[in-house]
């Protein structure tokens, strides 16, 4: 499941900021980066500053990225992208640069000229985190009908063959929304805050565990010591902090989605 949400991910990413999907298999892509993408994802800031400083011919870069290893059977040559990958943490942190929100229409092309009725979605991209010593990171991608109050969980994925646009088509009517996006974005937090409460939560137990063996560890080494030094203290801190268990949710990115 997970390699095929990051794969959806990658592909509207793209998608959506011009760059050109040579490849698309279920476990990679190679894309055309653009320039301006180039600059925020490559890490090639004096290749750029060269070619601007000499008005050189720019060649932005084309990359292939594996969501799937485990289901490649050709030698394809790329990079490995997966949770924690620094990659993909370069490139979500990218979507919120580019902006948090968006306003798409699903794009119709009537011959006939008939009238078609779309209905507002919201659709929110949440990353979920729980930290410890280890980390897990999930994506979860949930959409709510802004008529009927009916949810989807893997809007991303249900939306990524959709045609979507930002400019209205021709001959189409847009129903007014009855729930409200705030009020539509309280419910998908709530969710998440329910996921949340139902997962399994043994990893924090197991954490604690294995900061008081550390902690032992500690105590042991300065066992009989009256005066401590500096230290210690510093040691006992950096261990606290590298045990806590928290839970940070984020939203990545959402949407206004307009669809037949």
């Amino acid at each position: 499941m997970f390699p095929q949400q990051i794969h959806g991910y990658l592909r509207e990413l793209f998608k959506e900021n011009d760059c050109q999907v040579l490849t698309d298999k279920e476990h990679y892509l190679t894309v055309q980066l653009t320039i301006d993408m180039d600059k925020r994802i490559m890490n090639r800031p004096f290749y750029w500053q060269y070619v601007e400083s000499t008005n050189g011919v720019p060649c932005p870069a084309q990359i292939t990225l594996i969501t799937d290893k485990n289901r490649l059977v050709d030698d394809v040559k790329g990079e490995i992208v997966h949770f924690g990958s620094p990659r993909l943490s370069k490139l979500l942190q990218t979507i919120k640069e580019l902006g948090s929100f968006v306003l798409m229409y699903e794009k119709i092309s009537d011959k006939f000229g008939s009238q078609s009725i779309l209905t507002p979605w919201l659709g929110v991209n949440y990353k979920l985190s729980y930290y410890s010593d280890q980390t897990k990171e999930t994506l979860y991608s949930l959409g709510i009908n802004l008529m009927t109050g009916e949810l989807i969980d893997g809007f991303q994925e249900s939306i990524s063959d959709v045609d979507l646009d930002v400019n209205m088509s021709e001959n189409t009517f847009n129903l007014p929304y009855i729930i409200t996006p705030a009020r539509a974005l309280e419910r998908l937090d709530a969710i998440i805050d329910n996921i949340i409460e139902q997962d399994d939560h043994t990893w924090a137990e197991e954490a604690k565990m294995r900061w008081e063996k550390d902690r032992k560890v500690l105590e042991y080494f300065y066992e009989g010591v009256e005066d401590r030094p500096e230290s210690y203290d510093i040691e006992k801190e950096a261990m606290d902090q590298q045990y806590e268990a928290r839970i940070k949710i984020e939203i990545i990115n959402g949407g206004l989605f307009y669809l037949k």
